[in-house]
């Protein structure tokens, strides 16, 4: 995810360390039973197992209102007879149907429970229909705030986009809003003006005119999908496509930008090509090579969403023109296009069960930046790239955050996370296991939605190195670990202090031009040495104190 523009020098700066600290959610210990609702896989929710959407709706730029409905078709897992689903004031649910029959529904704040009449019997599939209509929250701060962008383009076109990531997809249709249960599949069809395209997620399969000069656009999602991947982009949009001969077939790549657009977009999005030689071969297949790959520009900077990442830097290198890192390796590459298309593999394919963890998505993708670095101009500039990031972190609070509540962690999940990645590489140190790991997580986790456990539990089981320490530092503590030493009288003293309990990473430091690995723990060790001076690596996410 990204932020918007801000245009004087300072600010920008500024809101480079807001992007890697903002987190999409006011941090609290407070909760409320609505946190709960919608954060818990609550009696409502467990017994049915999602398969099937079908979102139709009709969209009007002019009134800022939509209307439509969403046919939910699921797997009995258990006896139940009540279903929640979630919907976000302003917006109304209207009714709701099973085999044409109406039901009762009450509602909690955005939460609403849905009385089913029929039997619910083990292993068979049902559907409901849940018809909703009104006007949704606009966003103001796109992406971060989440909604509806109503926008104009340059002519003085509609120019409309969603995004909700934090927020919930709840926030503009109705669904099954937490990330623990992924739809099967999805078709998405959008009514809009007729002299506007609307870009949703997967394949186009038919565009439908209507005799009131709308259109309906109707996609097709074939690979499972996280509800706040999906996404409605309305435009004047003009298109154009390249074939990508990746490791699993051949890849349509596409690409939608405003008319005035195209010539520049032909020229910035070469980067796409590039990202996907430069992922693949860090993480493995493109997940979703039945769904296509496009970018979709949009009124606000960028988001995620599957198989249809938007884009809004303005066709610029680097942030919005401008370096993340400080080092001038952040120029070499169109921040938005590698950022929210390395989340193709870690958000959209891996995806977390609940958003506490949601440092599974931010910390490796914005990892995978600094991996699109060292594919084109070798490790010295990934690494010099990773470590420029560290000016951002804050160390505020616990990367991961609080469970079943729908608590985001630190915005520290991007670059602290990435960083702890780049020093478990250090750990490793044998790149081709490194990359194996990368590319085994994408694997193993194919589609899925995942915990913390299960991918601290994998990198420490193919890495044969027990990370456990390093994982509860670096994401459950705000405590940056502190290498300490002193050389007296020949003999080399040094401790981990400001550490959890049993923390004893290794780690690789030089004296009189020689590397070696030292293995500290809370206690102090010595060594014999005739060296003066002792330099630690910087590739490690470490502080250094010389008593």
């Amino acid at each position: 995810m990204c932020k918007k523009i801000i245009f004087s020098s300072f600010l920008i700066f500024a809101s480079f360390l807001s992007f890697a600290q903002t987190s999409l959610f006011k941090h609290t210990n407070t909760f409320t039973r609505q946190d709960t609702l919608r954060g818990s896989i609550t009696p409502e929710r467990v017994w049915w197992d999602l398969s099937y959407y079908h979102l139709n709706i009709s969209v009007d730029p002019d009134k800022k209102f939509i209307k439509g409905n969403n046919k939910v078709t699921y797997k009995v897992l258990k006896p139940a007879s009540r279903l929640q689903i979630d919907l976000q004031a302003p917006l109304k649910i209207t009714k709701a149907t099973q085999n044409g029959k109406s039901l009762m529904i009450t509602s909690e704040g955005n939460a609403h429970f849905i009385q089913l009449k029929e039997k619910q019997e083990i292993g068979t599939t049902n559907s409901i229909i849940v018809y909703y209509e009104g006007t949704p929250k606009e966003a103001i701060r796109a992406p971060w705030d989440g909604g509806f962008s109503w926008k104009k383009d340059m002519n003085g076109n509609h120019f409309v986009a969603t995004s909700c990531q934090g927020l919930g997809a709840s926030v503009w249709w109705p669904n099954k809003d937490h990330m623990y249960d992924e739809v099967d599949s999805m078709a998405i069809s959008v009514r809009v003006p007729k002299n506007l395209t609307n870009v949703s997620n997967g394949r186009l399969r038919k565009v439908e005119k209507h005799n009131d000069n709308t259109t309906t656009f109707h996609w097709f999602v074939k690979n499972p999908i996280n509800n706040y991947g999906v996404n409605v982009n309305i435009g004047d949009y003009v298109n154009f496509s390249e074939k990508y001969d990746g490791e699993d077939g051949v890849l349509d790549m596409n690409y939608y930008v405003l008319r005035d657009n195209l010539e520049k977009a032909k020229k910035q999005f070469k980067d796409a090509s590039k990202m996907m030689k430069a992922f693949e071969h860090w993480f493995g297949k493109y997940p979703f090579y039945e769904d296509s790959f496009k970018l979709v520009e949009v009124p606000y900077l960028g988001m995620e969403h599957q198989s249809s990442v938007t884009y809004g830097n303005q066709y610029k290198q680097g942030y919005l023109g401008n370096d993340l890192s400080g080092t001038g390796w952040g120029l070499k590459f169109d921040f938005i296009i590698i950022h929210e298309a390395g989340h193709e593999w870690f958000a959209n394919n891996i995806t977390n069960k609940d958003i506490a963890d949601m440092w599974v998505h931010e910390s490796f993708t914005a990892y995978s930046e600094n991996l699109f670095l060292d594919y084109y101009y070798g490790k010295k500039a990934s690494a010099e790239y990773v470590i420029g990031t560290r000016r951002s972190i804050r160390n505020d609070i616990p990367i991961i955050g609080q469970y079943n509540v729908n608590s985001e962690g630190s915005g520290d999940m991007y670059y602290k996370g990435a960083n702890m990645l780049h020093t478990i590489r250090q750990l490793i140190d044998n790149d081709k296991k490194w990359r194996k790991i990368l590319r085994g997580l994408n694997k193993k986790f194919y589609h899925k939605t995942v915990t913390t456990q299960e991918v601290e539990k994998y990198m420490i089981d193919k890495s044969g190195i027990d990370l456990t320490k390093v994982f509860d530092q670096y994401l459950r503590t705000v405590k940056i670990p502190v290498f300490e030493y002193q050389i007296t009288d020949n003999k080399l003293k040094y401790r981990w202090n400001n550490v959890v309990k049993g923390f004893n990473m290794a780690i690789k430091v030089t004296a009189n031009n020689k590397a070696c690995t030292l293995k500290p723990t809370e206690k102090w060790q010595t060594l014999k040495t005739n060296t003066k001076t002792l330099v630690v690596d910087n590739n490690f996410y470490v502080t250094v104190n010389k008593i």
